[in-house]
């Protein structure tokens, strides 16, 4: 339409509202390309919390003797948290090869809750709940340590500005699979809590972590893709399964173990160092 006195086109009423609304549309409330993958690794969190519910606890609590379910529902609840692991992965080096959005960080923190606090503490609970030596009370309790964990290292992350390319406290993905490693080991009740509370307390430590770039996060995604060959090679039953996922689970098991004592080994070594600077620089 044509505006008589000063020929000019009117925009019709939807145009209008359409521009009204991009103009005032804040920047925090559009989604980058990292922004979508981090609410990928929050999908995959939850539905890990879905298949271990429905196809662990539920035939637990009705009585079914389908074994092969459970197992199934197990390797699909892991693996859609080792997809959640991937999606945090990228969503960090999109974000830095491109931009995030000012809320970037909020969803990250939010996703990762779920997929690595909330999804490995309700696998660590249906654990005591369907183990024939567990203790559900008890395991409960281990529960909520692992959850309380992962809050409070996130918590800290958003607070604590440390040196480049370190994490302070194990990180909460690296946690979570590991966490779940233990669980899936079979291990007696009290050697499995004991490992658990240890995870745990390793997430809120002071011991420094890597963090996954270059070369560490290519090894990083070569061993997810692993391991989610290996939980496959678990719920169909292959030759060999059971011995590859448990092999697989015990290596989680001891690189959580070892990074620590080499973080250790590098501050002894560093504050021995500095003590012979200081002595030799006391020296005449």
């Amino acid at each position: 339409m044509i505006d008589p006195d000063t020929q000019a086109g009117w925009a019709t009423e939807a145009e209008a509202e359409a521009e009204d609304d991009a103009e005032e549309m804040p920047l925090s409330l559009r989604l980058s390309i990292a922004d979508t993958l981090t609410l990928g690794n929050a999908t995959c969190g939850f539905m890990a919390v879905y298949f271990t519910t429905t196809g662990i606890l539920i035939p637990h609590l009705t009585g079914s003797d389908e074994t092969g379910m459970a197992r199934h529902s197990a390797a699909t609840a892991v693996i859609l948290m080792l997809c959640a692991a991937v999606f945090d992965l990228f969503d960090g080096l999109v974000a830095r090869k491109l931009r995030s959005s000012p809320m970037g960080a909020e969803l990250d923190n939010l996703s990762d809750l779920i997929s690595f606090g909330l999804a490995p503490a309700y696998f660590v609970l249906v654990y005591g709940m369907v183990a024939d030596d567990a203790h559900q009370r008890v395991s409960a309790l281990a529960a909520v340590v692992v959850l309380l964990a992962v809050v409070l290292r996130l918590a800290r992350f958003s607070c604590v500005t440390l040196k480049d390319g370190m994490f302070q406290g194990m990180p909460s993905p690296f946690g979570a699979l590991t966490v779940i490693s233990i669980v899936l080991l079979e291990l007696p009740f009290v050697p499995t809590l004991l490992a658990i509370v240890g995870v745990a307390w390793l997430m809120v430590s002071r011991v420094e972590y890597p963090k996954p770039r270059g070369i560490l996060a290519v090894a990083m995604l070569s061993w997810i893709v692993a391991a989610m060959g290996l939980l496959a090679a678990w719920a169909f039953d292959a030759p060999g399964g059971q011995l590859l996922l448990q092999t697989g689970c015990a290596l989680q098991v001891v690189t959580g173990a070892v990074i620590p004592l080499f973080a250790t080994a590098r501050r002894v070594n560093t504050f021995r160092d500095n003590r012979r600077e200081a002595r030799a620089a006391q020296l005449p």
